[in-house]
């Protein structure tokens, strides 16, 4: 495949646990459609909006900074054919790379995209029975 971050998914990869992070690169190397990361860390104002705009469920969003200094979230974008697409199944793709690459890297993650309520498919974050 030979997808690589561009700099701004870089960024945004900056105050997310290290092994989210790691995660994270080896599924873009993994992963049958090009992601970006459009967030990782959010402040309390944000997560706030998010609820309100029903985008959340709730204000204990593991995007914000938890008690070890890191956010243990992200959110991904992914596209196909050069435009970002919000189809379920491309999401399921992609977070498979990310399940194959948590196992690789002995790290434990859920998904948004497996979720029963409130499916949401750009969500990925660590465990928190393993990252609390």
């Amino acid at each position: 495949m030979g997808f690589r971050f561009s700099r701004r998914s870089e960024e945004r990869l900056e105050g997310v646990h290290p092994d989210l992070v790691d995660v994270a690169h080896r599924a873009i190397e993994l992963t049958p459609y090009d992601f970006g990361i459009t967030q990782g860390v959010r402040t309390i104002e944000e997560q706030r909006r998010f609820v309100e705009e029903g985008k959340s469920t709730t204000m204990n969003s593991r995007h914000l900074i938890q008690d070890d200094g890191y956010s243990h979230a992200i959110d991904i974008a992914v596209y196909v054919d050069g435009s970002i697409t919000w189809e379920v199944p491309y999401y399921r793709k992609v977070v498979q790379a990310f399940f194959t690459a948590a196992i690789e890297k002995n790290v434990q993650i859920n998904s948004g995209v497996l979720w029963r309520t409130f499916v949401d498919g750009p969500h990925i974050e660590l465990n928190y029975r393993y990252y609390e």
